[in-house]
């Protein structure tokens, strides 16, 4: 399983600040994530989606990854 964590206006759309999951590829988490969180769909887009720090296809897989990070944009000065 999978730690994956929301970040900002994700963590605001998922309504948790993190979760386990057991989805096989990033593709099939990002679907997953929308289904079970419907709000996300709105942001997920704009996200990057890390994987134990480096973004990842969504065909790469996660049976040996240890965490995500959805992160959306971020402003500041």
């Amino acid at each position: 399983m999978i730690e994956v964590r929301f970040f900002a206006a994700a963590r605001d759309a998922a309504g948790v600040s993190s979760e386990r999951r057991d989805e096989a590829t990033v593709g099939e988490l990002r679907s997953a994530l929308v289904r079970d969180h419907p709000a996300l769909g709105a942001v997920l887009g704009h996200c990057a989606l890390l994987v134990d720090g480096t973004r990842r296809g969504d065909d790469h897989g996660l049976a040996d990854a240890e965490r995500a990070d959805v992160l959306p944009p971020f402003a500041g000065g």
